[in-house]
């Protein structure tokens, strides 16, 4: 087993120039499993943000007019190295916030699907003659430009797959990037720091600065800083947005969900079960903000449903992210722990729902650590806590309805429109669903949320943006018209 000791050191990564100490502090990083003290590292404060805003500055115009073949084949060469070295991140995944293995290396192969797209942009990107000499006298067209230094505030879930969602599209569309990494989750951003210079992307292009809240609001404060890329939640969003407000600086915003599944009588049952098992609790304990985690079954199955979601959970292993066989690792930290532990004990203490499996704390071995029972919670009310605000943690709601009409009323029923999921092999009902569901996406039988050709982002308090697809890299981009008149 990995010796966890070994992995580090974190530092500052301001381009190309490493700092042990920042203006910031340090922060101990906590053993996910354990919560001892397994690496000190430090952080980013107001001071450390300049100074990458400063050689971001300095480094633009040469990235901007970099040949876009060139700066392909430096974007293509650190995916490569990203895949060469997915065991250390998969690892670091399981440092970090107790993914298990299993589940990091699948993260690391998204990732790198992520970052192969997005290269691919690089020497594609065009504008578009928008009007002709005969009809308006005019000729005109547009050209794509970057935006020039943009800021990237990632949160601790999956912190690879957020770094290869948004800082390589905007690299591609020729922006340089400061990144703040959550101070939870130093470990795999510190490694892509490092491989970005390995990949000869030159000094002050990407800087990588893990901090807490006082790095961010320096970071979107800046001046110099001429969009924001956000994930994370509702509450800190809307201080980044004041602040953007402030200095009239765009941002993107992917703030979570609360998503729901349609589940239909004429599907395979115990597929989309184990779906609904693996997407929920499997992956990642739960803390995932696309998750559908919210399962609405038809009536006529619901029983049916209930005993084999039971049946299936059961044979989830919860347990050391390193440990072979593992499935469902620890949360976060204590503080996402009791949060989770004090909303399942008001469903008790309220009635609000019944819990028909797990709901406590793990024992044995895993006692004292930051470990819950993989959890379902069945007919908790549609207004209930539990029902509205993301739980984050390895727990699955199941409601039932009795049709279409009742299932789409129940699936809008929260202020978040992240994703969305339909269960059948009614091709009509899909579609018709689909069109009332409010959400950024519909996935239906098993199809992927983050493909990185397919546009991902939210409605309503789930945010705005696109991350994805050509809007992904549209988002990193400023459309300048240039006319010309026949005079």
């Amino acid at each position: 087993m990995l010796d966890k000791t070994k992995i580090g050191p974190v530092k500052l990564r301001i381009g190309h120039e490493d700092r042990d100490t920042g203006t910031g502090g340090s922060h101990d990083h906590l053993d996910p499993v354990t919560q001892q003290v397994q690496a000190s590292f430090p952080l980013a404060g107001k001071t450390e943000v300049d100074e990458a805003v400063e050689k971001a500055e300095a480094a633009k115009e040469a990235w901007r007019r970099m040949p876009p073949e060139t700066r392909r084949d430096l974007l293509n060469r650190l995916a490569g190295l990203i895949e060469e070295n997915a065991e250390a991140f998969a690892e670091r995944g399981a440092v970090d916030g107790g993914t298990p293995l299993f589940n990091g290396m699948r993260m690391v192969e998204t990732s790198v699907a992520w970052a192969r797209y997005y290269a691919g942009w690089c020497d594609k990107l065009s504008g578009e003659l928008i009007s002709t000499l005969d009809t308006r006298g005019e000729f005109a067209y547009t050209v794509p430009e970057p935006k020039g230094t943009v800021g990237i505030i990632i949160t601790w879930n999956g912190p690879l797959i957020s770094l290869c969602m948004k800082v390589i599209p905007a690299l591609a569309a020729g922006n340089c990037c400061v990144v703040k990494p959550a101070e939870l989750t130093p470990f795999a951003p510190d490694l892509f720091a490092i491989l970005c210079r390995e990949a000869g992307i030159p000094d002050g292009v990407v800087s990588i600065l893990p901090g807490t809240g006082e790095a961010g609001q320096a970071l979107v404060a800046h001046p110099k800083v001429s969009l924001i890329s956000f994930t994370g939640g509702p509450v800190t969003a809307r201080k980044i947005m004041s602040t953007c407000a402030e200095h009239i600086k765009p941002s993107i915003m992917e703030l979570g969900g609360k998503s729901a599944s349609l589940l239909f009588p004429d599907v395979d049952l115990k597929a989309a079960c184990e779906r609904a098992i693996f997407w929920t609790i499997g992956i990642m304990a739960g803390q995932g903000c696309a998750l559908p985690t919210r399962l609405l079954v038809h009536e006529d199955i619901f029983n049916e449903t209930v005993e084999t979601l039971k049946a299936i959970t059961a044979h989830f292993k919860v347990g050391d992210p390193f440990e072979d066989g593992v499935l469902v690792g620890p949360v976060i930290n204590t503080a996402a722990r009791d949060r989770i532990m004090a909303m399942l004990e008001r469903v008790r203490s309220n009635q609000d729902g019944q819990i028909v499996m797990g709901g406590k704390l793990c024992g044995g071995s895993l006692e004292g650590g930051n470990f819950i029972e993989p959890t379902i919670v069945v007919d908790a009310p549609l207004d209930s806590e539990i029902s509205q605000e993301e739980i984050f943690g390895p727990v699955l709601l199941v409601n039932r309805f009795k049709d279409e009409e009742e299932a789409v009323e129940m699936a809008n029923a929260t202020a978040y429109g992240l994703a969305a999921y339909i269960q059948t092999n009614d091709l009509k009902r899909a579609h018709r669903l689909s069109e009332r569901l409010v959400s950024g996406g519909v996935y239906i039988n098993g199809a992927t949320q983050i493909n990185p050709h397919t546009p991902f982002g939210g409605v309503g308090i789930s945010g705005f943006g696109k991350e994805g697809g050509r809007a992904g890299i549209d988002a990193y981009l400023n459309y300048k018209t240039v006319t010309i008149a026949n005079n």
